[in-house]
């Protein structure tokens, strides 16, 4: 269903005020993979950024762009294909989410979970930038989220719970606790035999449960603007609109081969 934003999980190196090169998204995907700093685009940040790419020979660009008119319409005219958008949602944590967490058949995961987990975040996710794009392989796609929810469980993730049904793990949702004293939802992922059952809604209603008993402030989530199940899912749990950006992805050497073809 929702992913937090992938930036966060690898680890980056050789950063730029330009761009930076993603050590753990090419290893994944066996190719070069950068993105753009910053979310706006001008004419002169953009040559740049192209050299940038030609330097360090990167396949793949990702640029995570502000809902701006002039950086739009420069990141198009030089190649960047818009691959999804990006919808940033807020609750604030009220005396209405006070009762404690570990109900509704819900419970923190074990190691014993990640193999049902891994199973359900390969089908959970398919409508996110990267099988939009349609350039990475989708088996490659499925690896990511089972990786993610791996790792997730094994403590990149502050807390990892999974849904039951039938004694059998159905659903998960991670839960990341950030240093300003906010929450955010990481992965949430329903096994597809069991949708329209409220495991879901059971799901994070227990993981507002939990961010107020670390005593968080605010929780934040990212979905994808298109997924209208997920937005709901959301609103009904108190959740607002905060921000909207826009994912495009550069892939250097096709937007060459289509400007040398005009």
């Amino acid at each position: 269903m929702t992913p937090v934003c992938l930036d966060d999980l690898p680890v980056s190196k050789e950063v730029s005020d330009i761009c930076e090169y993603l050590d753990w998204d090419s290893g994944l995907f066996g190719i070069r993979i950068g993105k753009v700093a910053g979310n706006h685009l001008d004419e002169e940040r953009a040559t740049k950024v192209l050299q940038w790419s030609r330097h360090y020979a990167v396949d793949c660009l990702y640029f995570l762009a502000d809902v701006d008119g002039p950086t739009m319409r420069v990141a198009e005219q030089h190649g960047f294909r818009l691959v999804d958008i990006r919808s940033t949602l807020e609750a604030r944590l009220l005396g209405s989410y006070s009762a404690k967490w570990g109900q509704d058949g819900v419970r923190e995961a074990v190691p014993g979970d990640i193999p049902a987990v891994r199973e359900i975040a390969a089908q959970s996710h398919t409508d996110t930038r990267f099988y939009r794009d349609g350039r990475f392989d989708r088996h490659q796609c499925d690896e990511l989220y089972r990786i993610w929810i791996e790792k997730s469980c094994r403590g990149y993730a502050d807390m990892v719970m999974v849904a039951e049904h039938d004694s059998r793990p159905v659903g998960y949702i991670s839960c990341h606790l950030k240093g300003d004293g906010s929450g955010q939802i990481g992965l949430v992922g329903v096994d597809g035999s069991v949708r329209g059952l409220g495991i879901g809604q059971k799901l994070v209603r227990q993981a507002l449960y939990w961010f107020v008993e670390q005593e968080a402030h605010d929780v934040s989530v990212v979905t994808q603007g298109n997924n209208v199940r997920a937005q709901r899912l959301y609103q009904r749990s108190g959740f607002l609109a905060r921000s909207v950006q826009l994912w495009y992805h550069l892939w250097p050497a096709s937007a060459r081969e289509a400007m040398r073809g005009c």
